[in-house]
């Protein structure tokens, strides 16, 4: 295939917000393609050149990639660089100074082979005379590229692709494009996904044979498990009600969830919630977990906290997350901010998958596979039948460290559902029982002009939560409180590279920003309660036509969720939930609200 082709998808992806449009562009560019062609094809599509658990990065800084359009245009550095400001995009930049640059005709168009092979050689480049080597192959692809491939060239090494394609509309146009199109082949195609995190995967499997054939994607160590999502009650009673009166209860530990791979041979490799190693980060983890699981191959799934290995007491979740992307003075960190894992469930145990037992069944294997250590343990659970047992139960949770409960559910049906948010696992903390005390998890997509001491800096920013039924973002508040001078100091520096001209076509506002962002940076949030607003968007018409929710009196907790991607991010279907649960659901209108507006 011509990357021509494929820019050309790309220019009118850009231009359209209909999803459906967009998956029926998808299906029609991944329709004839087969095997690797097809697989670099989609990578390239999502931005990326291989899974994103694979954390393949090409290592461009936007100084390297305005030297290369420089080169490639014959322009002067400087030149480039102020017309990209005034643009706020080198891609756009790119494509308006090679299409006036005088330029000889390529030898030989771009094919999709071309770029894929360039790229993963500018990734694959390191050490000594490595930025140099990615320059030159940038200004080779750019040499040979129109005006539009240039375009999306550029975008792509910069990771601001800005085409709008997200993995549900990708499931989508695969559904469309190799199966029948049916709600039960999209069920299919998307378990096949959450198994595998890997949509090159997929799409050859299923291009390659159909439906059935995606059975043969299964578990295999080293290759994460989008992981499986818990849903919120408000009080206990309405828990145990949700799970038939019986349920197994756990300590909700406060920290970082991590998916652990432990193979027969060779070193152990944990992943984050969003599926990025982080290995590295947790160096001790890895041989303490060689030493606990009995039977490799396995997977298993757990909570790291920060303890003091004195008093064994569970520290501040902000303290696990200061190990979060170090790659510096790893020894050093380990003594100050030593942790633990607590594990709660197995996917694979000796090789043979586990995932589709009932979770007592689960439990039962996990206890067998573990043989705790100083810094591996089991997480501490009790199975209840009555709300005085689950209550006592909440007390010695909340003693022990832990910020509340999570709840189990024990039926025969309570299989491990890779990827699904559902009332098979519901959580519960003691707060949940005041007002709307629960945090959100919300995500960046505007900022707004600080005023007074705030001038000259952002003084507020738009949040929305994620739709995955509409594959969108949609704006539920505007935040200000809670960050302080440091704070708001850094936060341009960590929104920079989501920063857009325009509002992003999968973000939906009834707000118009100073500055857009495209979907990134994770807040978590409080606020007084949920209310009904005529210009938020989130859950838009679920309670009153042409009215969305917002959240009143929102404030920042200091907490930045690095462990989640934008769609991991709380959904507007929880925020429903949420609204419907709280106490107090008089609540005033968006009218009366400064949290609404």
């Amino acid at each position: 295939m011509r990357f021509a082709e494929l820019a050309d998808v790309y220019a009118r992806l850009e231009a359209t917000k209909a999803r459906l449009e967009m998956r029926h562009l998808l299906a029609g560019l991944l329709r004839p393609l087969k095997g690797r062609e097809l697989e670099e094809a989609l990578y390239l599509s999502q931005g990326l050149l291989r899974p994103e658990y694979e954390g393949v990065e090409l290592g461009v800084a936007d100084s390297l990639a305005r030297r290369a359009v420089a080169l490639a245009s014959g322009e002067e550095e400087a030149a480039v660089g102020r017309a990209a400001r005034l643009s706020g995009d080198l891609g756009r930049t790119a494509e308006e100074l090679l299409g006036r640059a005088r330029r000889l005709a390529a030898d030989e168009p771009l094919d999709v082979r071309d770029v894929y092979a360039a790229m993963r050689a500018i990734a694959a480049a390191a050490g000594e005379g490595s930025q140099e080597q990615k320059v030159q192959r940038l200004v080779t692809l750019l040499g040979r590229a129109s005006p539009l491939e240039a375009k999306y060239l550029v975008r792509f090494v910069l990771g601001t692709l800005r085409v709008g394609v997200r993995e549900m509309t990708i499931l989508d146009a695969l559904n469309e494009a190799f199966a029948d199109g049916s709600k039960e082949s999209r069920l299919r195609i998307e378990a096949a996904f959450n198994l595998s995190s890997d949509l090159g995967l997929v799409a050859v499997t299923l291009a390659g044979g159909d439906v059935a054939a995606l059975a043969k994607i299964g578990l295999e160590v080293g290759r994460p498990v989008r992981p499986m999502l818990a849903e919120r009650e408000t009080t206990l009673e309405a828990v145990l009600e949700r799970m038939g009166g019986r349920a197994a209860l756990e300590i909700k530990y406060d920290g970082l969830r991590v998916q652990a791979h432990v193979p027969r041979d060779g070193p152990v490799r944990l992943f984050s919630r969003r599926l990025e190693e982080i290995s590295a980060q947790f160096p001790e983890l890895g041989p303490e977990l060689a030493r606990a699981i009995r039977s490799p191959p396995a997977i298993v799934e757990g909570e790291c906290v920060p303890v003091d290995l004195d008093t064994d007491e569970i520290q501040p979740f902000q303290d696990v997350s200061r190990r979060r992307g170090r790659k510096h003075d790893l020894a050093k960190v380990q003594e100050e901010i030593p942790v633990r894992l607590f594990l709660f469930d197995v996917l694979l145990a000796d090789g043979v998958p586990v995932y589709g037992l009932d979770f007592a069944a689960r439990r039962a294997r996990l206890e067998q596979l573990v043989r705790p250590t100083e810094r591996v343990h089991l997480a501490t659970q009790r199975i209840v039948e009555d709300v005085e047992a689950a209550k006592e139960f909440l007390d010695e949770s909340i003693a022990a460290g832990g910020e509340g409960v999570m709840a189990k559910s024990l039926k025969p049906e309570s299989a491990y559902r890779a990827g699904a948010r559902g009332y098979w696992w519901i959580k519960y903390k003691r707060d949940y029982t005041v007002g709307l005390a629960d945090s959100i998890d919300g995500v960046v997509v505007g900022g707004f002009h600080g005023r007074g001491r705030r001038a000259g800096r952002f003084g507020a920013f738009l949040l929305a939560v994620y739709d995955p039924a509409k594959d969108r973002f949609e704006s539920f508040t505007k935040v200000g409180s809670g960050f302080d001078d440091a704070a708001l100091a850094e936060m341009p520096h960590r929104l920079e590279r989501w920063a857009s001209e325009e509002p992003p076509a999968n973000v939906a506002s009834g707000i118009t920003p100073d500055r857009w962002f495209r979907p990134g940076l994770v807040l978590e949030v409080r606020g007084a309660e949920l209310t009904l607003s005529p210009v938020h968007r989130a859950a838009l018409g679920a309670v009153r036509a042409g009215a969305g929710l917002a959240l009143r009196f929102p404030r920042f907790t200091g907490r930045y969720r690095t462990d989640k991607g934008p769609t991991d991010a709380t959904t507007a279907h929880e925020l429903l939930e949420m609204y419907r649960k709280q106490v107090r659901q008089a609540a005033p209108t968006a009218d009366e609200d400064p949290g609404a507006s």
